[in-house]
């Protein structure tokens, strides 16, 4: 619904954009990613100075301590902030006050300076700076709690899970993340789904807070973990690939993951492909080809790139298209626009787009 929530990019140009006269503190689920939005906004200023603090391991101690000055002769005490919120170093900072919710009840008293005014003790960040925070939702029962003093003294934003088609296209596919566990996402996009989404009560997939007992879950940072214990499963073997899996994703993702697994180490080797495009095997049905299809975009390179086309042609238009629309969406566009049988697949069936 419109004006409910933000997505963890709108959310980055938040702070970006207003973050130096507003503190905004973003309250999503587990797993999704706040914690990297300290590097996006960073990307999007970089004259500034990124600062991470993780505000559950912060004591009082930890902002400042004391040192004596002689002022009109008489010593007094003055206070010299921790270099780790990098007020010395003479340029604007971006602060990120990570699970902010979580931190003891005086810490987050000497935060709300900090988060209200840009200061610690008499020291003010450099002009421009930006302070902002993240925590949890409150319904995950996970500790997290803002007082409604400090949340008037803030923005408080809520920052939806991301999709899985985000998910893949802004995250998965850029990081090179594993193409099995990528097709797994695409084909059930449920996993990724919100706990407070009513329709999702029977998710056997994601974090219910309400369940007592629940262990592991789909999310974002849990899916990522899965891809290097499942790319390992060769060595690992079925047993301890699974029982591993279950132990970041859950039992129903893992044993459900098991199926694409049998089915990608079915399919012709990239070297198979790469020395016979136009006979090597084509994959079957809809899992083996979107598993190809992903496996090519983590893998394609500017030097095997025409070869894949040759092979990739051959498969249903659909498939072109996805292999098409997600490469540019990677690092690996800027070779693509350069290859003259991508470039002529373009112009073909530039109608696909």
């Amino acid at each position: 619904m419109l004006g409910t929530s933000v997505s963890l990019d709108e959310f980055a140009l938040s702070v970006a954009t207003a973050g130096d006269k507003v503190c905004f503190i973003g309250e999503g689920e587990m797993g999704i990613g706040k914690s990297a939005m300290l590097y996006k906004v960073a990307e999007m200023l970089p004259t500034h100075i990124p600062a991470y603090i993780d505000c559950t391991l912060l004591d009082l101690g930890d902002f400042a301590l004391p040192f004596t000055v002689e002022e009109n002769g008489m010593k007094v005490t003055r206070f010299a902030p921790n270099a780790r919120f990098r007020f010395h170093e003479g340029k604007p900072v971006i602060i990120m006050l990570d699970e902010i919710g979580k931190a003891m009840k005086s810490v987050k008293n000497v935060l709300l300076t900090l988060m209200n005014e840009g200061r610690i003790g008499d020291h003010y960040l450099p002009e421009g700076s930006i302070v902002f925070g993240t925590t949890n939702l409150v319904g995950e029962g996970v500790g997290d709690l803002l007082e409604r003093h400090a949340r008037n003294r803030v923005c408080m934003v809520r920052i939806r899970k991301p999709t899985a088609d985000e998910w893949v296209d802004n995250y998965a596919i850029p990081r090179g993340l594993l193409p099995e566990i990528i097709a797994w996402v695409k084909q059930f996009p449920h996993c990724l789904a919100a706990f407070d989404d009513a329709s999702q009560k029977d998710n056997p997939y994601i974090n219910h807070p309400t369940k007592a007992g629940q262990g592991a879950c789909v999310t974002p940072r849990s899916l990522e973990k899965a891809c290097h214990i499942a790319k390992h499963r060769a060595v690992l073997g079925n047993n301890v690939t699974i029982t591993a899996l279950a132990g970041v994703i859950g039992e129903s993702a893992a044993r459900d993951m098991q199926a694409f697994f049998t089915v990608a180490d079915k399919l012709p080797t990239w070297d198979a492909i790469m020395h016979s495009p136009n006979t090597a095997k084509l994959p079957d049905d809809a899992v083996a080809k979107c598993i190809c299809v992903y496996s090519a975009i983590t893998r394609v390179e500017k030097d095997s790139l025409s070869k894949w086309m040759s092979y990739l042609q051959r498969m249903d238009k659909e498939w072109q298209a996805l292999f098409a629309k997600s490469v540019m969406k990677s690092p690996k566009q800027s070779f693509c626009v350069m290859n003259k049988e991508f470039k002529d697949w373009a112009l073909a069936n530039e109608w696909l787009f």
